[in-house]
């Protein structure tokens, strides 16, 4: 199952707490409650989303 990146960064957070150190790499943080999804972050940070998402599946299959 991938990460679906209109999530909220809270709620991958809370579901895979394995990924906290890839968002911290990031700077992705749980400011404004973490409301915002992934996909709006990347955006907004200048990250490449697909670059992102490989990251977090990786961190989160360490885990499986």
């Amino acid at each position: 199952m991938n990460i679906d990146p209109r999530l909220s960064i809270a709620d991958l957070s809370r579901l895979y707490p394995e990924t906290l150190p890839i968002f911290a790499k990031y700077k992705i943080d749980l400011c404004c409650g973490g409301r915002h999804s992934l996909e709006e972050v990347a955006r907004k940070h200048g990250i490449d989303l697909a670059r992102l998402l490989l990251e977090l599946e990786g961190a989160r299959n360490v885990r499986a």
